[in-house]
Formats: structure tokens, C-alpha cells, sequence
């Protein structure tokens, strides 16, 4: 509706330009400019029809006010320059023959009224072109602008990822160095130790800290393959020999996805780590369904034993952050008794986290208040 009343306003005020004129120099002038005013709608889809209706317009004398619209449109349309002028020195031709056919005219006055009928073409295919190169220039700066801040995005996308694998590779140099060496004194202090107790507990820490040099390379994406972790049988075991008092209780079937599994390792591993710490001595029950939804709790009574003097770090933090990547939640609460509930529940279907993805070892290991 816009553009029909944006296009009758525009043929009725260059058709009432054309009947105002009083003067009409020849018979057929008011009916060849009414005619190119009528057909101004053309320019819309062939601009060089309405520029060429417009020929004979102009010859009558009547036809400029047609012409000018019919031109600025020529010009926003009309990339070639050459044929731009042509329809320019066509609307110029037709202005100025027919006074010559009629009239003699000195030079002087010749050279006037060709420059003034060039100039009055000329003008508004110059301005279209203008207004087209304006917006082509601006269109042009705009993606220029978009692409440099693609640019930008992607530098600094890299330089994040640079970065991470920097820090990546000095945790795994220094780290590593070091739980190399208890692997290496470890073993050396199984080989020559006497006492059977010492000789078992030399082997279990160079288990540990070879077991915990490969979480480490496949958290930080060292390693090629899934890494191969304890079953949550095994990790009781463990616990168990450092002398915490668990129970452990597992029900639904045991197969999951490796991301489904790796945060339900995590969040009983994270647990167990706290309750040595924070309340030594304590009972602790472990649940875990794997019934869909999959639940996981961990509950521990007060400690029995002075708490380690270790400060806790933000190993809930990361665990809620893993278990938040691999869909699911983590709650935490305390006891009347004064102990501490750890539980969650995990979707048993695709996580966040893809199932390739080296999530085994990362921000659950971290210690924290329990």
C-alpha cells in the first residue's frame, strides 16, 4: 500500500507539473509528456523504457518534470556509465533539435541551451548514482567491519587456546615430574623394603601416582584414548585400606555413557576425599541407583577424629560444575548430627559433555569444605 501511494503521488505530481505549463510549443506536447508521466511506474522494473518515453516528451517541450524522475532512477539502477550517458545525450538530442529544426539560434545561444538541456539530464542520473554508490559503500563498510571483528573473535578464540595449552602443558611438566618421582621412589622403596606392610603400601602409592599421571594427561588432553578408571567397588576398597568405614550399596543396571560415569566416579571419589579430611572417623554409606534418572548419594556421619589441618579448596565447586556439564545436579547439605550429605542425580541418556571428551580428570579433584 506504501509503495502504490509513493507511486501515484509520484506520476500525479509530475503529470500536474505538465498540465500547469501554460506554454505548449507544439500540439502533440501536453499528450507525449501526460503519456511519459503515465508511464513513469516502468522505471520500477525497465528503467530505459521510462528514460525512452521520455525522448519524445522532452522534444514537445513538456517532458522534464517526467524525465527528472525517470532519470534518478536510471542512475540508482544503472551501473554501466556508458549507457547512463547515452540516455543523457539522447534526453540532450531531443531537447535541442527540435529548436533547431524550427529556429536559427547564434552559437553562442546554441552552446547555452545544450549545456543547460546536458546539465538538466545529467543532474538527477548523477544523483541516483550517488545515492547507489553511497549505499554500496556503506553496505561495503559494514562487512568490512563484520569481517574484522570475526577477525578479532577468531584471534582471540586462538589466543585462549594457545594459552590453555601453555598452562595445560606446564600443569603436566610439573605435576608430572613430581608424580613421576614418587612412582619411581615408591617402587624403589618396595624393592628394598622388608616388611611386607611397607612393601604393600609402597606398591598401592606407585599405583596411585601412575594412575594419576594418566587422569591428569587425559584431563588435559594429552592422551588419545579413554583413560581407564576404578570401578566404585574399587574405590571403596581403597578407601576402606586408608581406613575410612564405608558401605557401599548399588542397584539398576551398570551400564551408562563414559560421561555419565566418569561424574558419578567423581562425585563418590570427591566425597570419600572430603570425609578423610574434614571428619575422619566418620561412617559412610554410599547409594547409588542407576535406574534412569541416575542418583548418587553419599552421606557421612561426624567425625571421630581431629580434621586434617588442610584448608579446603573448591573441590564442590568444580564437582557441581561437572556434574552441571554432564546434565544433571549436584546437592549438598549438612546433618543435624553434624554430618554431610553429597548426592546427585545424572540423566542416564547423551550429556553436555560428549562421550569422547576427556572430563575424567578435571575440577572434582580438588579438595573442599565438607
Amino acid at each position: 500500500m506504501k509503495r502504490l501511494l509513493q507511486e501515484l503521488l509520484t506520476v500525479g505530481l509530475a503529470a500536474g507539473v505538465v498540465l500547469l505549463t501554460q506554454d505548449r510549443p507544439y500540439p502533440w506536447s501536453l499528450w507525449a509528456a501526460i503519456t511519459a508521466a503515465l508511464l513513469l511506474p516502468l522505471r520500477l522494473r525497465w528503467p530505459w523504457l521510462a528514460s525512452l518515453a521520455c525522448v519524445p516528451a522532452v522534444a514537445g517541450g513538456l517532458g522534464w518534470a517526467p524525465a527528472l524522475v525517470a532519470q534518478y532512477r536510471l542512475g540508482r539502477t544503472e551501473k554501466s556509465i556508458p549507457l547512463q550517458l547515452f540516455w543523457v545525450l539522447s534526453l540532450t538530442v531531443a531537447a535541442v533539435a527540435p529548436v533547431l529544426l524550427t529556429e536559427t539560434i547564434p552559437p553562442a545561444s546554441l552552446l547555452l541551451a545544450l549545456a543547460f538541456a546536458f546539465g538538466l539530464a545529467a543532474a538527477p542520473t548523477a544523483l541516483g548514482a550517488l545515492v547507489t554508490t553511497r549505499r554500496d559503500l556503506t553496505q561495503s563498510l559494514y562487512e568490512t567491519r563484520r569481517a574484522r571483528a570475526s577477525e578479532l573473535q577468531a584471534q582471540e578464540t586462538s589466543a585462549r587456546a594457545a594459552e590453555r595449552a601453555r598452562i595445560a602443558r606446564e600443569i603436566h611438566d610439573a605435576v608430572g615430574h613430581h608424580a613421576t618421582l614418587i612412582a619411581v621412589e615408591s617402587a624403589a622403596l618396595a624393592a628394598t623394603a622388608t616388611d611386607p606392610s611397607v612393601r604393600e603400601t609402597a606398591l598401592r602409592l606407585r599405583s596411585l601416582a601412575k594412575e594419576s599421571l594418566s587422569e591428569m594427561r587425559a584431563a588435559l588432553g594429552l592422551l588419545n584414548s579413554d583413560t581407564t578408571y576404578p570401578s566404585l567397588s574399587e574405590l571403596v576398597d581403597r578407601a576402606r585400606v586408608a581406613g575410612v568405614s564405608v558401605t557401599l550399596s548399588e542397584t539398576g543396571d551398570a551400564s551408562l555413557p563414559p560421561a555419565i560415569s566418569r561424574a558419578l566416579f567423581r562425585v563418590v571419589q570427591e566425597a570419600l576425599t572430603n570425609v578423610t579430611k574434614h571428619a575422619p572417623g566418620a561412617a559412610v554409606t554410599v547409594t547409588v541407583d542407576r535406574a534412569a534418572p541416575v542418583r548418587v548419594s553419599v552421606v557421612n556421619g561426624p567425625g571421630t577424629l581431629p580434621p586434617s589441618d588442610e584448608r579446603g579448596g573448591a573441590g564442590l565447586h568444580g564437582l557441581s560444575e561437572r556434574v552441571r556439564l554432564a546434565g544433571g545436579t549436584l546437592t549438598t547439605s549438612y546433618r543435624p548430627d553434624g554430618g554431610f550429605t553429597v548426592s546427585a542425580v545424572l540423566p542416564p541418556g547423551k550429556s553436555k559433555v560428549d562421550a569422547q571428551d576427556s572430563t575424567f580428570g578435571g575440577g572434582g579433584t580438588a579438595p573442599t569444605d565438607a
